[in-house]
């Protein structure tokens, strides 16, 4: 089977629970969380992860779900002054959707945080972030 299909089934899997558990919520109950991944320097993967965002944000309501997007390896790019999709990025971080770079991939490509987008988050690493909020409960998504 396609590995490609593999990762959408997987993908699309992870966002129907996260779904299904956030329409099951009742007052009072526990936020959910998703982090969504992108490691591609695409500006269609990027276009695609926030639209899953505002989607989601959208169906389940901004207040009702916590949203990282985490950008390493070649995905650093999008997060650059001159992204192609900065503006939407910059819309996500304004509707609450954290958008963070990894530390790591930026010493790697000697890029420094006046190199990027303002608004934005970083981390030391950032295949540790999605460890540990998957690790908190939070759902995964790889566009």
């Amino acid at each position: 089977m396609n590995r490609r299909l593999v990762l959408q089934a997987g993908a699309t899997a992870a966002l129907a629970t996260l779904l299904l558990g956030v329409h099951a919520q009742t007052a009072g109950a526990k936020r959910q969380g998703i982090v969504i991944q992108v490691s591609d320097n695409d500006p269609a993967k990027w276009n695609l992860a926030l639209n899953n965002a505002k989607n989601l944000q959208d169906d389940v309501g901004a207040a009702n779900v916590d949203i990282e997007i985490v950008a390493y390896g070649p995905g650093i790019s999008m997060l650059k002054l001159e992204s192609p999709t900065g503006s939407r990025i910059a819309d996500a971080a304004k509707a609450g959707v954290k958008v963070t770079a990894c530390e790591n991939t930026m010493r790697g490509q000697k890029l420094t945080k006046d190199d990027m987008l303002t608004g934005i988050s970083y981390v030391p690493a950032g295949v540790t972030e999605i460890m540990k909020k998957q690790h908190e409960g939070w759902a995964y998504l790889r566009p």
